[in-house]
């Protein structure tokens, strides 16, 4: 058989597959991008001391003031299946637990850090939250991530990452002590507990050029795809801009630097966080945005740490609806902050208020009247009847990257196209509400402007 036949017919068999990229103008997505922008929903879980000292967290405090006895910690009815089961009940795909927080305590058994569960009298010394943490992920089908807290540390007196700065050896050799104490806990955490699906160092993580710690290489030694968040050198994702739960539109999952905001922070930060907000539609890095706040962030409050007496913060769920159309509906992955209490427990009325919100979401998203996906500048949906349409979901194949520009969405009223609506940026997913739902036969997609040739993979229409 002639050989370049035989290649010939092997190529476009794998294209009939979808097997062969073709080639883009725009940046692509990483993996681990593409898994993080379809999870869509993903729980923090914050937990730390001060979660047992019975008073009022408060940041600026508790980032300059140590805790004056570690073994307050004893959540005598822990259960981190109990939390995964709660995260899931919401829709979660992600789970990330603060392995380190803003004390400097380490919720696993370091070898580095001696401030740690090693210390205490609950369950002898021998817990390890991390680990328990990830294998009830796993048990529950979550993929679970890690926060490293290495910017604040009440207990060692670090303060945005550093030593008091006094110029003297005492002080460089204390720094030298705390990045390397930073390096082996990144070590530990990457190499201890499997595959991750993120690492999360908060605030970021000033890398040796800026006198930190040198995390970036040892991440990338144990975790070959996972998403990093973020230091000078490299960010996967970007802080929206807010912790509201909701992004601005358009947010593009591009961005015009491969780190979110370490560096240029006049261009970064300037107008609101614009850039943050926004992306770039003509960035040459692939950064899409995270959306994220706390479960208890209602009505005033804004608490990442469990406190007693606070459910009437727990968000209603119309505001968490709308946070997710607000979010996951314009191309961004929120993130809810869990709170669990000093019994070890997420409380029964954080953990019903998650379960609603996925039903919610299962109820109005699930079953859609009509979909179908494609290539090319125009897409029609058409039924016998006319039927009112409340909402539509439109998603390309972000796998070949964000090609959609300009987009007019239009619908068939009697004989005519009457304009529902019209935007920018579609990426891995954007909700149109339609307000006043209108009576249609058939509905039209129109892409005006590309970057590339549009790919379609999800348009859905949904009824009352």
């Amino acid at each position: 058989m002639n050989k370049k036949w035989m290649l010939a017919t092997l190529l476009a068999g794998c294209i009939s597959l979808g097997w062969a990229e073709e080639k883009t103008s725009v940046p692509l997505p990483k993996p681990a991008q593409i898994t993080w922008q379809e999870a869509e929903l993903t729980a923090v879980f914050h937990y730390d001391l001060h979660v047992f000292d019975g008073k009022q967290y408060n940041q600026e405090y508790n980032r300059i003031t140590p805790i004056p006895d570690m073994n307050i910690f004893y959540p005598e009815q822990y259960d981190t299946d109990q939390w995964i089961r709660s995260a899931k009940g919401m829709g979660a795909k992600i789970a990330i637990l603060t392995a380190t927080h803003e004390t400097g305590f380490a919720l696993y058994q370091s070898d580095v850090n001696p401030y740690c569960l090693k210390a205490l009298k609950w369950k002898d010394g021998k817990g390890d939250i991390v680990r328990d943490f990830v294998n009830s992920c796993r048990k529950y089908g979550l993929k679970p991530g890690i926060y490293i807290g290495i910017r604040w540390n009440s207990f060692l007196g670090v303060h945005d990452f550093m030593m008091p700065q006094d110029g003297t050896k005492f002080q460089e050799n204390r720094q030298a002590f705390y990045n390397k104490m930073c390096e082996g806990m990144t070590e530990e955490l990457m190499s201890r507990y499997g595959d991750l699906a993120i690492v999360w160092y908060d605030g970021g993580g000033h890398g040796p050029e800026l006198g930190g710690a040198d995390i970036l290489p040892i991440v990338e030694k144990y975790q070959k795809n996972i998403i990093f968040y973020h230091n000078s050198q490299r960010a996967d994702i970007r802080w929206g801009g807010s912790e509201t739960g909701t992004v601005s539109y358009p947010c593009w999952g591009t961005y015009p630097f491969p780190y979110s905001h370490s560096k240029n922070q006049d261009e970064i930060f300037k107008d609101g966080n614009h850039l943050l907000k926004t992306g770039d539609p003509n960035g040459g890095y692939y950064m899409p945005a995270m959306s994220d706040t706390p479960l208890r962030g209602y009505n005033g409050r804004h608490e990442w740490f469990w406190e007693p007496g606070d459910e009437a913060h727990i968000f209603p769920l119309e505001n968490l609806m709308d946070m997710y159309e607000k979010s996951v509906g314009r191309n961004s992955t929120l993130i809810l902050g869990l709170t669990p209490d000093d019994r070890g427990l997420i409380p029964a009325a954080d953990s019903l208020r998650l379960a609603e919100f996925g039903q919610a979401i299962a109820q109005k998203y699930g079953h859609p009247f009509k979909q179908m996906g494609g290539q090319g500048n125009e897409y029609i949906l058409s039924w016998e009847k006319p039927a009112e349409i409340t909402h539509v979901v439109m998603q390309e194949d972000i796998t070949q990257g964000e090609r959609v520009r300009k987009y007019i969405l239009e619908g068939k009223a009697g004989k005519k196209w009457v304009r529902l609506a019209e935007g920018s940026c579609v990426g891995h997913k954007r909700i149109e509400l339609l307000e006043n739902p209108p009576s249609l036969s058939a509905l039209r997609l129109r892409i005006v402007e590309s970057a590339d040739t549009p790919l379609i993979k999800n348009l859905s229409v949904y009824t009352k």
